[in-house]
């Protein structure tokens, strides 16, 4: 390694000198300790490192060591069940050998280097690979098959190819290359700030199903896109991520906890193991990987665990998994970089933010997408992004905010006023939107039921129209209404309380298929009609919302996905006793 020293410290940024051949991004070791650095600047012979320890103790005059390698993360069996800190180290590990606190200048492997695992080759001696190609597989948990690759940059034929059980470093295969034989291994690497290479990207057709009803309704999210979670404090934000990650109809996730709260955080790592995944009945840590960096650990790694976490992502996109990737927050990476920047001393932007905020956004969102994939089998993966936004206050023309919405087609707007009313999710309707929309209506008329677009289109008018009559009631009062506005504001109650309020904690409401989503919005709308018809023919508004049946309709949502029959059935009930009101009318 090549040798430096250091010039001075500021926090996390450590000036060097004597660094031969310095290159951007490179990592180095710092001081007799070897913390872990990254080189950010470079000025003649001078380097800024940042360094993702704690830096206190050490001072000019110390050595720093070149490793000449950019900051990568290791791939290969072993990563899913992981909770890794930003730059991809174990804190199982790290816990086991220094206890609560994380020692400066540990090391551990990324990846068991011991562990054995079974491996069954797909192809055989004599056969032509190239990079992406599968050449064999492994059963890395009960639920989820991890499949080896030839890495990028490699191709050739198979000389060689073993069966049986293997740790990540043993040779798995031989492939002759033009440049040689080459041994091929389960663990690879690859830096972060690239973004692994595919074949086509591809447009988003299939929504991400989430079971959460305001969400596949009126703002769904495609498979391949990427979505902002912006709110204020206590408005929800962690809690939707999570409801994302367990129903979410993708096969792995990927969690960065990014700068929260040391408590937050901790909910999270106790709580994921003790989920259930619905599909496999395993737990859900079975297919996920945690990146746990809280609000107290140094800032230069919160910068580089949304990197760590999106190459993870990418790993597993590459296979062919769909992929749900949840950032919480990007608000306090943002915060990490005006950090950094300032001590840089570089021109600050908007409220300090580096000047280039919008453009690092941007290139962490963009590496969200559905792709074909490198290898001759046409595989297609995915990662759809999630990322919680913290603006101050709640302030939504903050800059992270803007340059993340400039971005994302998904828009979940968090209202602080809905969560006080313990209104959840406390997306508000009249704020959000999708520009999935039009990409996702031929799966929504073709898979779950012609019409969901209109039923979508005129739910989200009768919620614009009930925003418009509030405006009235609160200066005239109710009474001044048609009979016609007040059932607007009887139904959009019905809708608000009886379909978009769900609740978490109750196990039949916690989830909705979309064929019952169809149903349960379809038999409000139906409702809507006959109401809509008897008034007219002058049936009291107050009588029809009274009737008995009505409570039947609150409880839909409680209905097992396999008895939908009964919202027929209920409809039915509602016809009748809407026909006896007629009826004793009429006879009057």
């Amino acid at each position: 390694m090549k040798k430096g020293k250091i010039v001075k410290v500021a926090g996390p940024l450590v000036l060097a000198e004597g660094i031969e051949n310095a290159r951007m991004y490179d990592v180095v070791k710092v001081s007799k300790e070897e913390l872990i650095g990254e080189i950010v600047e470079i000025k003649g012979g001078l380097v800024s490192i940042q360094v993702y320890e704690e830096t206190g103790g050490i001072g000019p005059g110390d050595p720093v060591y070149s490793t000449n390698l950019p900051l990568s993360v290791e791939l290969g069996p072993g990563i899913l069940e992981s909770i890794y800190d930003g730059i991809q180290r174990p804190l199982n590990l790290i816990y086991e050998k220094t206890g609560h606190l994380i020692a400066r200048g540990v090391s551990v492997p990324s990846i068991d280097r011991k562990k054995e695992w079974a491996f069954t080759p797909t192809v055989k001696k004599g056969d032509k690979v190239a990079a992406g190609d599968i050449i064999g597989t492994v059963p890395e948990t009960e639920v989820i098959t991890h499949k080896v690759m030839v890495p990028y940059g490699l191709a050739g034929e198979i000389v060689e190819i073993s069966s049986g059980k293997f740790n990540v470093e043993q040779t798995i295969a031989k492939l002759k290359t033009s440049e040689g034989v080459k041994e091929l291994r389960m663990l690879t690497t690859w830096p972060v700030r690239v973004a692994r290479p595919y074949k086509k990207r591809l447009s988003p057709s299939v929504p991400v199903c989430t079971g959460q009803r305001i969400i596949d309704t009126l703002f769904p999210l495609a498979k391949g896109g990427a979505a902002c979670v912006p709110g204020p404090f206590g408005s929800g934000k962690t809690v939707v991520q999570q409801q994302l990650a367990k129903w979410a109809d993708t096969e792995i996730v990927v969690y960065i906890g990014c700068g929260e709260r040391g408590n937050e955080m901790t909910d999270v790592l106790m709580e994921m193991p003790e989920l259930i995944d619905p599909k496999t009945g395993k737990s859900l840590m079975k297919r996920t990987v945690l990146v746990a960096n809280t609000s107290n650990m140094p800032v230069a790694a919160r910068e580089a665990s949304i990197y760590t976490g999106i190459t993870l992502a990418e790993y597993y996109r590459d296979m062919g998994y769909d992929v749900a990737l949840m950032a919480d927050s990007t608000s306090r990476w943002a915060e990490a970089l005006r950090e950094m920047s300032g001590r840089l001393e570089e021109m600050p932007g908007e409220e300090g933010y580096p000047a280039y905020l919008a453009t690092k956004i941007a290139n962490f969102y963009e590496r969200a997408g559905k792709v074909q994939a490198l290898g001759s089998d046409g595989r297609i993966g995915s990662i759809s992004s999630v990322g919680a936004v913290s603006p101050p206050g709640g302030d939504m023309s903050d800059p992270v905010v803007q340059s993340t919405l400039k971005v994302v087609k998904v828009f979940w707007g968090l209202d602080s006023k809905l969560a006080y009313r313990r209104h959840f999710p406390a997306i508000n309707w009249l704020t959000s939107y999708s520009l999935y929309n039009d990409n996702l209506k031929g799966y929504f008329e073709s898979d779950v039921a012609k019409g969901w677009g209109q039923l979508r289109q005129e739910t989200m008018s009768l919620l614009q129209r009930e925003s418009e009559l509030e405006e009235i009631v609160r200066l005239i009062g109710k009474d001044s209404l048609s009979p016609n506005d007040q059932l607007i504001l009887e139904i959009t109650k019905m809708i608000r309380e009886d379909y978009l309020h769900q609740s978490a904690f109750e196990e039949l409401d916690a989830y909705t298929s979309l064929k019952k989503q169809y149903k349960m919005l379809k038999l409000i709308h139906d409702i809507y009609a006959l109401f809509k018809k008897a008034v007219e023919e002058h049936v009291s508004l107050r009588k029809l919302v009274a009737l008995p049946v009505l409570e039947e309709v609150a409880r839909v949502k409680l209905i097992p996905e396999d008895k939908m029959d009964t919202i027929d059935a209920i409809f039915a009930k509602v016809k009748e006793q809407v026909a006896s009101i007629n009826t004793e009318l009429h006879s009057k």
